[in-house]
């Protein structure tokens, strides 16, 4: 079955950079923060909230983070931009925009660390990869 949503944790000092981290990060996909209550900001595409973050007042940088989750961008422009918007937001580098054979013979992504530890991959399996 597929998902209906995702949400991952960061901690009070950290929710509003992982929030303005994630508003530049995901905008390349059409993502936009589509609704917000204190603890919690929700994106989505056309106002349909599917990725969460949430504010956790006593998480512990480390202990309760460390996901590794991928959004599927449809061409490998989108897997730069996500990559450069990444960066430029403060995101560590963990793999540069390109293929990788051994994931699949289209498979083509990059990867990034987000303020919270997490693993955030962008992949792509357009017809055009080769």
């Amino acid at each position: 079955m597929p998902f209906t949503h995702i949400a991952i944790n960061a901690t009070a000092e950290k929710f509003d950079e992982t929030v303005a981290f994630y508003k530049k990060a995901i905008a390349p996909f059409g993502y936009a923060e589509t609704l917000s209550y204190g603890v919690a900001v929700g994106f989505g595409v056309d106002g349909k909230n599917d990725f969460w973050v949430f504010k956790k007042e006593n998480l512990k940088l480390g202990e309760d983070a460390g996901l590794h989750f991928a959004f599927l961008a449809k061409d490998k422009k989108a897997v730069a931009e996500f990559h450069a918007a990444s960066l430029a937001a403060g995101a560590k580098d963990n793999g540069a925009p390109g293929p990788r054979p051994s994931y699949g013979p289209k498979y083509y992504g990059a990867f990034v660390i987000d303020p919270m530890g997490n693993n955030v991959e962008a992949t792509s399996y357009d017809a055009d990869q080769e």
